[in-house]
């Protein structure tokens, strides 16, 4: 599936870290930024959320949820928020159904082999559930200041 600026986003229920399933119908009538990642404790993945997460009351008054989501357990992610001071939701597909309906589970390849993999992406869904905006094959330097300043402009 392609996400499209305009569209509803899939419906999903995952459970998240902060002990309540997260989904698109709880969260109606807030924004949400949705960043798909791919590994918890990796670099990248690192200081994409640090950067989230040094945003996060800047986003909480633009009345924009966080939520990140990855194919690891809820037990990793535990760890990694407890390891870099996040307090936002992260959302476990470990049966990546989820990331496979938003169409980010891929198959990439590094060092000549090929495998199934998270592909760095964000959406900005609105208070509907449409989708606002998309990132995709995010590059994390500056990312999350162009996602609040996206949110910021949302009703």
């Amino acid at each position: 599936m392609s996400l499209t600026i305009g569209t509803r986003a899939p419906a999903f229920s995952l459970p998240a870290t902060d002990g309540r399933d997260i989904s698109l119908d709880s969260l109606k009538g807030r924004k949400i930024v949705l960043y798909f990642y791919p590994k918890d404790d990796t670099s990248g993945c690192t200081l994409e959320a640090q950067n989230f997460q040094a945003l996060k009351q800047d986003f909480a008054a633009a009345d924009t949820e966080i939520i990140g989501v990855s194919p690891d357990s809820l037990k990793s992610h535990d760890k990694f928020r407890a390891k870099y001071g996040l307090d936002f939701a992260l959302a476990s597909d470990e049966a990546t159904a989820m990331l496979e309906a938003y169409g980010v589970w891929v198959e990439k390849s590094m060092y000549g082999r090929t495998y199934m993999g998270v592909e760095r992406t964000t959406l900005l869904i609105d208070r509907t559930g449409t989708i606002a905006q998309v990132w995709s094959k995010v590059k994390v330097p500056g990312h999350a200041e162009e996602v609040l300043a996206a949110a910021k402009t949302l009703p």
